[in-house]
């Protein structure tokens, strides 16, 4: 199966420039964020941004929180337990019409948004607020696409271990390229030149 690029959304998790420095090969990660957020606004995937703590913690790197439609401050380690999980669906659709010149059972519905239920992940720490926030998701029946070389945590281990948990839950760990071409499906692709210029 692969990633669709009309069911995708990222979510760029606790991106702060005050854990960057402890972080286990930060400076890829952190670029490869970057790539991803930047691949995404070209193909008009939705970006969603978390920050842990901002107070103390300080906010989403501001490269990256100009990508994100909006950015949830948590305290919570899973986003999806401060409310991304309302986020990620689509709008409900209201009535079409004049509320007031028709009566309810006359008032046509408006198509629903489709649902992006292919939620692509990147963030720290992999084995923290990444690992909890992706398992919340997966209980909520969204599919979770994990980048590992877009995730990091303090130490390989903790990383390393995050990841055999979220493969065993039944998440997807791919690339940042990975998912790029996945999205792009094709060297046709319209945007093909300015996203492959983004990896080079």
């Amino acid at each position: 199966m692969l990633i669709d690029v009309e069911e995708s959304q990222l979510v760029l998790v606790d991106f702060q420039p005050r854990l960057q420095a402890s972080m286990h090969e930060a400076e890829a990660v952190w670029a490869n964020a970057s790539r991803l957020a930047q691949a995404a606004g070209l193909l008009n995937v939705p970006v969603w941004g978390t920050e842990q703590n901002p107070s103390k913690l300080g906010a989403l790197a501001p490269e990256l929180r100009e990508a994100c439609q909006r950015v949830l401050a948590k305290m919570q380690f899973s986003a999806v337990e401060e409310g991304l999980g309302e986020w990620l669906q689509p709008p409900p659709a209201g009535p079409r019409g004049n509320a007031r010149s028709l009566p309810r059972h006359l008032q046509k519905p408006q198509p629903e948004q489709a649902a992006r239920k292919s939620i692509v992940l990147a963030g720290v720490e992999a084995h923290v607020c990444l690992l909890q926030t992706a398992l919340d998701l997966l209980d909520e029946e969204f599919e979770v696409w994990v980048v590992t070389d877009a995730c990091t945590s303090r130490t390989e281990r903790n990383r390393d271990a995050a990841y055999d948990r979220l493969a065993g839950a039944g998440a997807e760990l791919v690339t940042t390229e990975m998912v790029i071409f996945e999205w792009l499906r094709s060297a046709e692709h319209p945007d093909f030149k300015a996203v492959q210029a983004l990896i080079k």
